[in-house]
């Protein structure tokens, strides 16, 4: 009896380890997927720094082009008041459209793409926009990571106790999906 009441303990033991461990690596990885998107957050803000600067450079050039302005201003403004990952992740996806929109006017204009300040800030925005695609992969493998772990067995177990929920990824919404539209 006394062997048998040691094993039950051991056992006992050892799942409460496990499930101590479960838990914690499912905190961990919920906290990663919370930081890789305040690292797109971090990468959507400097966008947002260089966009009113770059419309000022603009607007010179362009008098006439300003439905394209303000739907860049516009998209950048619904970013902002955006409170939901799930509502940042679309209006991102506007904005990204509206801005390449305003690259594709660029061509329409040699003085502008001329424009030392305008090339200094598009190079600006462009290396910005890698840094978001690469933090968007980081975002999205870090989600995957945590969504494998609250829905594989055994860990699923300890994830529904705790109410662990799946996150969303970041998708291309389909207006990013078609192709931008270069009109002269």
């Amino acid at each position: 009896m006394k062997i048998a009441l040691i094993v039950i303990l051991v056992i006992v033991v050892l799942l409460i380890i496990w499930m101590i461990s479960t838990y914690n690596g499912l905190v961990v990885l919920r906290n990663r997927v919370k930081d890789q998107w305040a690292q797109i957050d971090v990468q959507l803000k400097r966008r947002f720094d260089l966009i009113p600067n770059l419309i000022e450079t603009v607007k010179g050039y362009t008098k006439h082009e300003s439905e394209t302005l303000e739907a860049v201003v516009k998209a950048r403004n619904s970013y902002t008041t955006a409170v939901t990952p799930t509502d940042q992740m679309k209006a991102d996806g506007e904005l990204t459209q509206a801005i390449s929109k305003l690259f594709a006017l660029s061509e329409s204009y040699p003085d502008l793409k001329a424009n030392t300040n305008f090339q200094q800030l598009q190079a600006e925005l462009t290396e910005t926009e890698s840094k978001i695609a690469s933090a968007r992969q980081f975002y999205n493998d870090t989600v995957l990571q945590y969504n494998n772990k609250t829905e594989v067995v055994p860990s699923n177990i300890v994830a529904s106790i705790f109410k662990f929920k799946k996150e969303a990824f970041f998708e291309a919404n389909e207006t990013e999906r078609e192709n931008v539209k270069v009109q002269f």
